[in-house]
Formats: structure tokens, C-alpha cells, sequence
């Protein structure tokens, strides 16, 4: 196929029902980028012979050295079947753990996905990860089973046994496939049924229940992969063919004379052909029958590869004969067998055929948006669909049309934000040269000729030739000015030679170059914009008053993404991808652009890895700091995962997805972005602080209490060194603790959570961010926002989980006293409120049982939760933050402050009386310092403090600042006084390794603190899955390691998973005869909670 225009693309443009927006997701090495090679050689783009060995769409250095996918690229490509004429958008993304958040970029904008499968490694675990994040995001998958020609080649299968293993293969996926569905009908029902049924019949004599889970009359018909519908095709791209089973359907029914329809049906499955009868039959009846597809498809292809393998030069010139194929006579004499199988199968079985047409006949168009997707990508939060406002409601008309109308709302969705050299856009390319511009270069070039033989001939005109040659240079400096601002005019992103493009889909209108639009931020809500500014409104946009989360921008230049490539466009239709220059400087990572303001910023991208590798980098010459912040600003922004902080020691750090990743970041910061050297610190380990149950038996197993303590007690002299003077402890951990002013009193006691308890907060962290804020918006006295019924349904199936955990005579109403989560208002630690005076709770808002005190209990009582805020922010033992923590709040005593209000008031009243400048001046509580002339009756009364906060400011400062850090020493004490442990990362570790390489892969795990979950058998192959869990800090150097033990047969993939108590004490140190003849006097042997202690501590 020749090369195609831009004016044809263009045109294909136009025709939304023929555009298909696809992604090839997979796991790591299963084949994507081969596969896109040979969907781009289809088009004359890149060369047949190139195809899986370029690696088109790998454009950065070090892909192609790594040999994996580290960002995900778009290419348009053109495709003809049946006369019909289709664009497809193909975005190639990464299989790799690290880069998992470019996936979810790419499926994002995508109506479907090619889920790419090993033929020899199966469904491995990134397989299930991309699977799951196409479902969430209701793009429809198709399925390409590669590399089946390491069946033949390394395996050595039969076709029966190939055929076996394939069927295996299509059942785990759909497994996996029925899995999903399975959840989803679960929790639609779940729903349905806590709505509020109609009243039921009273002449209904009993009630009858319904037994059924909602799965029988859901249909799922159309969910599963099978060869027989279509959306299975089984490739070898690096051999360049693949098939589905249409294709050989079409060629038996005029050889056999049995109908298409019946061989679509029959190819696939345990069918077989009896020849003589030319009927179909089920394999059942006649033992030893080969099936359909084993008899009528695999035994060719095995025969071929058998045929070249062997050099059989006979077979091979008949099979090319009776195929009606051409074999060119380089190929013929090809000492690489491959080059010949490449030869003859990619003209028999073109790989791109078969994807493509499986692409436009199966995988739906932009018109075939579904409205549970636009429902699901217009709701943010907690919304819902409904909660919307009516002029919101009515965009999904313009989502579902996709009109191309100048009515239409434009509504374009930027998934990331992608650094381009400026050299690279299409506007600085040098063009080439039209006729007419050769002829006057040519004219000038001979008359600069003749002046400089005219000024060398003679003296007499030396004046003149003298001012011609200076007029002559002159024009030359003009012309090469103007060559070179053609050539090169300043690049107009702004960012020096790195420009930003943003990845986006018009999902709605038409996108013109220099059109105005809204960029809407993550937190825009179109209710606030509707509230400020009237119906109707008709101003331009930058007329419009400010709104919170609202910017104006310019689509400066819209690209075509063509891989490597960018071509400029003037407008683009709805339901294409495109590149946009110009949003730099108004979308950080991703952002929704509309032209009316009343749509909502679409629902956040989920990203399977969590950032949780943290660096700190600086330069090598501190006088190039400016650089660096320049180049992290442009980092954070050119990568969707990446986040760049500045702690409070001025450190400036780089959190990333894993070590490969980390890499990436570091090599683009000190090549494109900064450009600089860097020096970068050793990882950052995170850890969380946390307490536990005490122990009921020491470090060698006796029981706590019946042993025979030596020496001194280090641990109890160690325990009174950590409470000073002034702090009461009663045995059972209950810390008191007196404000500096000595006029409030706290008492906080300290208890674990239960582990299931800190999973279920972890979970619903952002449902209790929503009621955080409603809380707020309730005790500000701003009208409450409406709650959704099914926000009010999940919050109270969160309060539900919690009591069902929180149970026994220590729990007993904790749940009902929560009064806030921490850190950051939405954290994994809870505190409860068990006062008598005064009542706060998440679920419901203040309330206090004595109205005239209720001012001053809610202001200082935010105090309180500032301070548990920063005591959970940062934990005793290292400065971590606390995980897993209830503090209880028992006693909180503000009896002094109001006698103290009490007497101030009774000494305002005697000044009141007494004439003016012989006021007295109170004496700071606690304190002999006298307190300022202001506090005199001289002052006017407005200048008195308000009711109610008289005496709250002394010497010490304001109260509640003073309470603020009561609470904090507080709680930090009541921490110190129970059994502290810390909290490590853990990653899930898979690794796929063949059976004589296993006992290294143990090794190498033992050696650093891993342990193994699960280990099992590939079926027909001889490779292992190990699935393990590995500390984040042993993990660094992990893969590498890995690779070396076992030469390259094993490699792991690292996801982040779970946090994990270090079950020994940071502080343990002997007491026992038992434990020092064990451990010895010093216990030098290394305690692993004291060696973390010592790597969290050294920052």
C-alpha cells in the first residue's frame, strides 16, 4: 500500500463512523511495538522487511536500548475493506509495571483495545492489570493471541497439543473476563437493592425473598473472546502473518462446498469433517478425530515451517505454487530460514489484514459511545449523573452524537502532556525550495558573481564596485536574515528547545485552530459557574468573572500524530486523536478543554502503580539550581505518574513508580529538561509508624513476667527517659497533659486498629475526604451541599464495615465518637472524641450539650484536631507518618479558663466603675509578667476582645495555638508509652522463570528479606510463575540481580501493595539471663527495625 497524503487523511477525518480509536495493551515483551511495526508497514510508512526490527513507534534512545516501551504514541493509519475506507488511530502503550500510568492515558481516549497475548507465557499478571483497566474504563477489547510461532520453533507442540494449549489460553482469559462482568452485575444489584422499594401489597399474605444474584438474566454474549465471533486473531508478527478464522472459512467453503456460516461456527471447537458424507461433526462421536482447526488450519502452517526448517526446497517450491504466492530469488537463497517464512506468510496470511479488519468490523466507532461511559466519565467523586445540573445533563446528547455542527459543544479531553524537540514541529522544518525561489537564488548568485569580477578588473571604477560589492553584501545579510527566520522562526511554545503537545480526543464539535475554550481543572464544579453567572449568558470568555478551577485558553496549533512525526492541521472532527501546541501554560498533566463552561472536568485518570520511589536530587555547581527547578517544573509536567516535592529541609525530591522508571525521570532531567549535572541521593525509604498489642512472649519465646531479670533494666531506664517532668502516665497509657498557661487540660490515650480497620480507611480515603467537606461547609453555616442518596448509601455502608470491625467492650460507641481522620484529614488514624461537654462527630457535625459554651468549644476544638493533624503527619520514632492509630480524647478541662473568664469579667465590670487611666493590669496565669497597658479600661470597649474569647491570648500566645501543641506532645506521648513498631513498604513481586533457573530466583529473594506466596506451573510449558512479597527498600538492584543469577531467564515485575509491621522492637535491647546469653551483652546482632530505624532517621 503506497503512502498516504495528508489531504486523505484529512478527508478520512471527516467520516466519524469510520474512525476507530484503538490501543494494543499487553504484558511487558508480549509483542506490541512488532505488532504496530507490521499495522505501519501496511501503510508504506516503514519497510516489510524493517517491520519488528525498526521499532517505529520506540522513538526515544533508550527504548531501543532497553527493548521495552516507555511512553505511549499515536500513529493514524489508513485501511480499505469492502470499499469502505477507515482511519485508524493506533496508540502503542507500555507492558511494563513502571509505566503503567501511560496505559491508562491511552485507554482513556480509545472507544477500543487489542489485548495482545503470549502464546507461550499466557495471561500474566500486567495481562490482567491492562484488562481491568480497559473494563473500568468500558472500552471493548479484541484479542490477539502472538508468538505462536514459539510453539512450533521452541516448544515443539503438535498442532493438536498447539491447539490445546491455545484453548487454554482463550478460557483464562475468560475467566478473568466472566470475573469482571461477574463484580459489576454483583454491585448493580447490591444497589438496587438498598434503594427503597414501592409498599408492598398488604394482601400479600407472606413476603417472598429474591434468591437470585442478578446474573441470570444479564447478558453476556457479547463479552467473551472465541475465534468464532471475530474478535480473536492468532499472530506471529515477528514472521509477519496472522489469521482469523474468517479468513480460512472463506477458502474451504468453495473448496469442501460447505457454507461460510456453518465452517465460522465449526472452525473453532471439537469439531471434525467426515469427507466422504462432507458433513460436520461433534468430535465425541469418533474417538482419535482431529478437530477443524487442527486438520483444516495448524497442519499447514506446521507443514510450512517444517518445510523451510528442513531447507526441503521441493515442499517449499510446491506449497509457494499451489498458494499462487511469488518468492523472490533473495529470499530463496536467504541462509536465515526466517527471512523465508517472513517471505511467503506475510503475502499468504498478512498480519495486517487480518488485525485491521478485525479492528473495523469488530471494535466500535466513536458514535458507539456508550452512556454508561459518558454517564461514568462526567461524574467526578461521589456524583452522580442525576446530582447534575439540567444544562450539564444535556452535553451527553452532544457526547453520544459526536456532531461536527457549529452548534456543537466542543469538548476536548487531554490525557497528558508529551515534550517534543522544537526542531521536530512541522512549522521549524526546513521546507524545500519551489522553482521560483531556485530562480532567484540563482539570479543573485550571478550577479554577486559579476560584481565581484567587475570590482577585481579595474581601479577606476573601484568606488563604484567598492559600493555594489557592500550593497551586494548587504542584500546577501538580508537574504540569509529572512532564510533564517523562514527556516527557524522562535519556537512558540516557549520552553527553549523542548516544547509540550497535548495528547487529547475531540470527543465532541469540531477543534479549529485559534478557537477560545475553557480549561477546566480537576476541582471545577459547573454548579458554582451556574450560580455566578446567569442563564443565557452571551459574553466572550474572557469577559466572564473569575470562577475558582476556570482558565481561558487558545488552541494555538493542532497536529496529526504520525509516531515520530507531526503534521500540522487546521481543524479536526470529532472522534479523532490529535496533538494540541499552546497549553503549557494552562494544563500541568491532563485536563478537560470545553467551550461551554456548564460541562464538568471529566472523572481523574486511575493509575494502577503508586508512586514510591523517592530521590533527592541537587546540581553539581549549586549555582546552577535555577536550572534544576526549570527542569523538574518541565519533568513533572512531561510525565503523568512523577511527582516533584520540596520537603521543609529545602531537599528537592522526585517520587516515581519503580527503579526503571526512576531512570527515565533522571536521564530526561539532566539530557532535555535541565541539562545539567546531577547528583542523586541514595533512595529515600518511606516507612509509617505504628504501635501494637504488647508481646506476650520476649526475643527467645519465655513467657513476659515469669523470668529471672539480670543487671540493670535498660528498657524501663530507657521508657523514664522518654516522659519528662510535668506529663502524667497511668499505667494503662492514659497521658495527661496540662496547656503552658495552665489553663486546659488533655488526656489522650493511644490504641491500635485493627489491621482490617486501617484497610477499609486506606480504601475510602476519598469518601472521607467528601464528608470532611461537608462536615466543614455544616459547622461553617454555609448551606450544606445536597448529598446524593448513594453517597448518603456508601457512607453509611462505610460506618456499617467499621462497626462490624470495631467490636468488644473497648470499642464499645467509638464509632459514633469519631471525630476526625488523620493525617491530612483523610488518613489511615482515627480520632475519637470521649469528652462529656462536648460533642463533635464526622457523621453529624458539632452539637454540645450547653448552648452558651458552643462558640468556644467548636473554635478551640479545631485546635485539637490540628494538633492530632500533626502528630499523625509525623510520628515520634522518625518523623514518619502514623498509620493505624485510634487516639482517644477521655478528658479535655477548660474549668480554669472559665473561672478565669469569670473573674476577668467581674474585674471589666469594676473598671467599668472606676474612673478612666486608673484601670488595673491582670497578671498572665502562671507567669509574673504583667500584661499590656491595652487590656486597661482606658481602651474604648470596641476594641475589647469578642464574648468568649476573653483571655484566650497571654504570654504564652493564643490559646489554641497552645492547645494545637498540647494535643500534638500529647498524642505523640501516648504513642511513645505503648509498644512502638515501624511499618515497611511491600511490593508484590511476579516472576516467570523456567525450572532449572528457580533455586537462584529463591536465593536472590532470601537474600533480600523476601517471601514467597505462591509458586505454580505454567501448563504445557516449563515455565513458573512465583508470586512473592519484597520489601521496597531491599528492592533496589532487585531486577538486575535477578537477570544476572539467572542469565535472563527470569525477570520480576514490582507493584506496589501493602504497608507491613516490622514485628521486632526498634528499641529492644536485653533484660534477661535467657536473652544475654543468647544475644550476648551488647545484642549486636542486627535488629532489621533498627537498621530501617537508622535509614528513615538519617534524613
Amino acid at each position: 500500500m503506497v503512502l498516504n497524503s495528508l489531504d486523505k487523511m484529512i478527508e478520512l477525518q471527516k467520516n466519524t463512523a469510520n474512525i476507530r480509536n484503538i490501543c494494543i495493551l499487553a504484558h511487558v515483551d508480549h509483542g506490541k511495538t512488532t505488532l504496530a511495526d507490521c499495522l505501519i508497514s501496511s501503510n508504506g510508512i516503514i519497510s516489510s522487511r524493517l517491520a519488528g526490527k525498526l521499532r517505529y513507534l520506540d522513538s526515544r534512545e533508550d527504548e531501543q536500548v532497553r527493548g521495552i516501551t516507555m511512553k505511549s504514541s499515536a500513529i493514524s493509519l489508513h485501511y480499505a475493506i469492502g470499499g469502505d475506507e477507515y482511519l485508524v488511530n493506533l496508540i502503542d502503550s507500555p507492558g511494563h509495571v513502571d509505566f503503567s500510568s501511560e496505559v491508562s492515558t491511552a485507554v482513556r481516549i480509545c472507544d477500543g483495545c487489542l489485548i495482545v497475548v503470549d502464546a507461550v507465557e499466557g495471561v500474566c499478571p500486567q495481562t490482567q492489570a491492562v484488562l481491568r483497566q480497559a473494563w473500568l474504563e468500558n472500552i471493548r477489547p479484541a484479542l490477539v493471541i502472538n508468538k505462536i510461532d514459539r510453539l512450533i520453533v521452541e516448544l515443539k507442540f503438535t498442532p493438536h497439543e498447539a491447539y490445546s494449549h491455545l484453548k487454554n489460553i482463550l478460557e483464562q482469559i475468560n475467566a478473568l473476563t466472566g470475573t469482571l462482568f461477574t463484580c459489576k452485575v454483583l454491585e448493580e444489584r447490591a444497589e438496587r437493592a438498598s434503594e427503597p422499594q414501592a409498599k408492598p401489597n398488604p394482601e400479600q399474605g407472606e413476603q417472598v425473598y429474591d434468591w437470585s444474584a442478578g446474573l441470570e438474566h444479564a447478558d453476556d454474549s457479547q463479552l467473551y473472546f472465541s475465534p468464532d465471533q471475530g474478535n480473536v486473531v492468532f499472530t506471529s508478527a515477528v514472521d509477519g502473518w496472522g489469521f482469523g478464522i474468517e479468513h480460512f472459512a472463506k477458502i474451504y467453503s468453495q473448496k469442501i462446498g460447505i457454507k461460510k456460516e456453518v465452517l465460522l461456527k465449526t472452525l473453532w471447537g471439537d469439531y471434525y469433517i467426515n469427507m466422504k458424507a462432507k458433513k460436520i461433526m461433534k468430535a465425541d462421536q469418533a474417538k482419535g478425530k482431529k478437530p477443524l482447526f487442527v486438520q483444516l488450519i495448524l497442519e499447514n502452517i506446521w507443514s510450512l515451517y517444517d518445510a523451510v526448517l528442513k531447507r526441503d526446497k521441493e515442499k517449499i517450491d510446491k506449497i509457494v505454487t499451489s498458494l499462487g504466492l511469488k518468492l523472490g530469488a533473495r529470499e530463496a537463497r536467504h541462509a536465515d530460514p526466517k527471512v523465508q517464512i517472513n517471505a511467503i506468510c506475510s503475502q499468504w496470511l498478512p498480519v495486517s489484514q487480518a488485525v485491521l479488519g478485525m479492528v473495523c468490523r469488530k471494535l466500535p466507532s466513536p458514535l458507539d459511545i456508550t452512556a454508561e461511559r459518558v454517564e461514568k466519565l462526567m461524574c467526578t467523586g461521589s456524583q452522580t449523573f442525576d446530582a447534575l445540573p439540567p444544562e450539564t445533563q444535556a452535553l451527553k446528547a452532544a457526547f453520544m452524537k459526536c456532531g461536527s455542527e457549529d452548534t456543537a459543544p466542543v469538548i476536548i479531553f487531554v490525557s497528558k502532556m508529551f515534550a517534543v524537540d522544537a526542531k521536530a514541529l512541522p512549522q521549524n522544518k526546513p521546507r524545500p525550495l519551489t522553482q521560483e525561489e531556485i530562480a532567484q537564488r540563482r539570479e543573485r548568485a550571478r550577479q554577486r558573481h559579476a560584481e565581484k569580477l567587475a570590482a577585481t578588473q579595474g581601479p577606476p571604477a573601484a568606488g563604484g564596485a567598492l559600493e555594489a560589492s557592500a550593497q551586494g553584501e548587504e542584500t546577501k545579510g538580508d537574504e540569509h536574515l529572512v532564510g533564517s527566520a523562514a527556516l527557524k522562526p522562535l519556537p512558540e511554545e516557549g520552553t527553549g528547545d523542548e516544547c509540550f503537545i497535548a495528547f487529547a480526543r475531540v470527543f465532541s464539535g469540531v477543534a479549529r485552530r485559534g478557537k477560545r475554550m475553557f480549561v477546566l481543572g480537576p476541582k471545577y464544579s459547573p454548579v458554582g459557574f451556574l450560580q455566578r453567572v446567569p442563564s443565557g449568558f452571551s459574553t466572550p470568555p474572557d469577559g466572564l468573572p473569575p470562577v475558582p478551577h476556570l482558565a481561558c485558553c487558545t488552541l494555538e496549533s493542532l497536529y496529526l500524530l504520525m509516531g515520530r512525526e507531526l503534521q500540522g492541521l487546521e481543524e479536526v472532527h470529532p472522534g479523532n486523536v490529535l496533538g494540541i501546541g499552546g497549553l503549557q501554560d494552562f494544563v500541568l498533566k491532563s485536563a478537560t478543554l470545553c467551550s461551554s463552561p456548564s460541562c464538568p472536568p471529566f472523572v481523574p485518570l486511575s493509575f494502577e502503580a503508586t508512586p514510591i520511589v523517592r530521590v533527592a536530587v541537587e546540581p553539581k555547581h549549586p549555582s546552577e539550581m535555577p536550572q534544576l527547578v526549570r527542569g523538574m517544573k518541565l519533568l513533572n509536567q512531561a510525565d503523568p505518574c512523577v511527582q516533584v516535592l520540596i520537603q521543609e529541609t529545602g531537599e528537592h525530591v522526585l517520587v516515581t513508580a519503580g527503579e526503571v522508571h526512576l531512570q527515565r525521570c533522571l536521564d530526561d532531567l539532566t539530557e532535555r529538561f535541565a541539562k545539567i549535572e546531577i547528583s542523586v541521593s541514595e533512595p529515600i525509604i518511606p516507612f509509617r509508624e505504628t504501635i501494637t498489642k504488647p508481646p506476650k512472649v520476649d526475643m527467645v519465646n519465655e513467657e513476659i513476667g515469669r523470668q529471672q531479670k539480670v543487671a540493670v533494666i535498660h528498657q524501663t531506664r530507657e521508657d523514664q527517659s522518654k516522659i519528662p517532668e510535668g506529663i502524667q502516665v497511668d499505667p494503662e497509657g492514659l497521658v495527661t497533659l496540662t496547656t503552658p498557661n495552665k489553663l486546659a487540660v488533655l488526656s489522650v490515650r493511644a490504641m491500635p486498629l485493627p489491621e482490617e480497620v486501617t484497610q477499609i480507611l486506606e480504601e475510602n480515603s476519598d469518601l472521607i475526604r467528601s464528608m470532611e467537606q461537608l462536615t466543614s461547609s455544616l459547622s461553617d453555616g454555609r448551606n450544606a451541599q445536597t448529598i446524593h442518596q448513594k453517597t448518603q448509601e456508601k457512607i453509611s455502608e462505610f460506618r456499617g464495615k467499621l462497626e462490624q470491625h470495631l467490636t468488644g467492650r473497648k470499642w464499645r460507641g467509638v464509632v459514633d465518637q469519631i471525630w476526625s481522620f488523620g493525617p491530612r484529614k483523610c488518613g489511615p488514624n482515627i480520632l475519637v472524641n470521649k469528652t462529656e461537654g462536648f460533642q463533635n462527630s464526622v457523621w453529624t457535625g458539632p452539637a454540645v450539650k450547653v448552648s452558651g459554651e458552643a462558640s468556644r468549644y467548636r473554635d478551640l476544638g479545631n485546635s485539637i484536631v490540628s494538633g492530632f493533624q500533626l502528630a499523625t503527619l509525623s510520628g515520634p520514632m522518625c518523623e514518619e507518618p502514623v498509620m493505624g492509630v485510634c487516639f482517644l480524647l477521655e478528658k479535655w478541662d477548660l474549668s480554669k479558663l472559665e473561672e478565669q473568664g469569670a473573674s476577668e469579667k467581674h474585674d471589666q465590670e469594676q473598671r467599668d466603675v472606676v474612673p478612666e487611666g486608673q484601670g488595673g493590669a491582670a497578671a498572665c496565669p502562671g507567669s509574673g509578667e504583667d500584661r499590656g497597658p491595652q487590656d486597661g479600661g482606658s481602651e474604648p470597649s470596641e476594641k475589647t476582645p469578642p464574648k468568649g474569647e476573653s483571655s484566650l491570648t497571654d504570654c504564652y500566645g493564643p490559646l489554641s495555638g497552645q492547645l494545637i501543641a498540647t494535643m500534638k506532645e500529647a498524642c505523640r506521648y501516648a504513642l511513645q508509652v505503648k509498644p512502638q513498631r515501624l511499618m515497611a513498604a511491600m511490593y508484590t513481586c511476579d516472576i516467570m522463570a523456567t525450572g532449572d533457573v528457580l533455586g537462584r530466583v529463591y536465593a536472590v529473594l532470601s537474600k533480600r528479606e523476601g517471601r514467597v506466596l505462591q509458586e505454580e506451573m505454567k501448563e504445557g510449558t516449563d515455565m513458573f510463575t512465583v508470586k512473592a512479597v519484597l520489601p521496597v527498600a531491599e528492592s533496589f538492584g532487585f531486577a538486575d540481580e535477578i537477570r544476572k543469577r539467572t542469565s535472563g531467564l527470569a525477570s520480576p515485575q514490582l507493584v506496589f501493595s501493602h504497608w507491613e509491621v516490622i514485628p521486632s522492637d526498634p528499641f529492644w535491647v536485653p533484660t534477661t539471663e535467657e536473652e544475654y546469653l543468647h544475644f550476648g551483652e551488647k545484642a549486636d546482632a542486627e535488629n532489621p527495625a533498627r537498621k530501617r530505624r537508622g535509614l528513615a532517621g538519617r534524613r
